[in-house]
């Protein structure tokens, strides 16, 4: 199994891809602010799950990648709600986005609470 096989991955990818879409649209004066950072956060979160699996043999590791993961994934949220603020996506947008986003988390949490799941020894 690969980590791109993980549903915690696969989810995470596919929302970040969906900022990345969203992103384009906000405004110029927003590429090296929020555009930059809600991208980085968002691609972080699936970053720091392969990097988890990877360090599966060693627990701490494995948690601390996926505490990390977690981490991103809540900034991520943050800068939905500057975007959703400043008026950058609508409210249907921003509910599903926000969906996503916590359907990754609680995948990010099942992980770290079920480690041995995961190859964790």
């Amino acid at each position: 199994m690969s980590f791109t096989d993980l549903l915690a991955f696969k989810k995470s990818f596919s929302l970040a891809m969906k900022i990345f879409e969203v992103s384009k649209s906000f405004p110029k004066e927003e590429k090296y602010s929020l555009t930059d950072q809600i991208r980085r956060s968002s691609r972080s979160v699936s970053a720091n799950i392969s990097e988890a699996y990877r360090k599966r043999q060693y627990p701490k590791h494995f948690v601390s990648k996926l505490s990390d993961s977690d981490a991103e994934n809540s900034e991520t949220y943050t800068w939905l709600l500057f975007a959703l603020e400043c008026k950058y996506i609508d409210k249907l947008k921003f509910e599903d986005l926000r969906k996503d986003n916590l359907d990754v988390g609680r995948l990010i949490n099942y992980m770290i609470n079920n480690s041995s799941k995961f190859g964790v020894k």
